[in-house]
């Protein structure tokens, strides 16, 4: 059974909204979780044809925490971003820069190997900064920059 990508938010499902002002900007929120206030960030946030993906971790939803295996771990926090991505009408080809944080350099080639599956082209430019530490264990964060191209749906 696949294990659903959530967040750092917590949050397995989206919800896209405007702005109250209406200042053309248009956010993917996560939801309201029980009675707890909502989380202070947008998964993503659309600003004219350039949408900014929040920092996104992998965690194992029966734990709440990092996945105990680095390559799950990985695959959780790529599925949880390209999911951001497209409640936005985008796909992870749209990336244009990445930023991943990791708590181990050493894993910078797992990482890698299933980073790579989640592009069909050529891959956005991409930093891979070394951190001490995430929240909830993780091993890795990642956040992002996608360009919205001539065609796809609006916000």
């Amino acid at each position: 059974m696949r294990k659903v990508a959530l967040a750092i938010s917590l949050a397995g499902f989206f919800v896209v909204s405007g702005h109250a002002a209406d200042t053309g900007l248009r956010y993917v929120e996560p939801p309201k979780v029980g009675s707890s206030p909502a989380a202070p960030f947008s998964n993503g946030v659309m600003a004219g044809e350039t949408f900014y993906v929040a920092g996104h971790i992998g965690i194992d939803t029966a734990t709440g925490q990092a996945a105990a295996n680095v390559e799950n771990e990985a695959r959780l926090v790529m599925d949880s971003i390209t999911h951001t991505l497209e409640q936005a009408g985008l796909k992870t080809d749209d990336l244009v820069s990445v930023t991943v944080y990791c708590t181990d350099l050493d894993l910078y080639d797992k990482f890698n190997a299933v980073y790579r599956t989640y592009f069909h082209g050529k891959y956005p430019a991409r930093a891979f900064i070394g951190i001490n530490k995430l929240v909830r264990g993780a091993h890795f964060e990642v956040a992002g920059v996608a360009v919205k191209t001539e065609g796809m749906r609006k916000l």
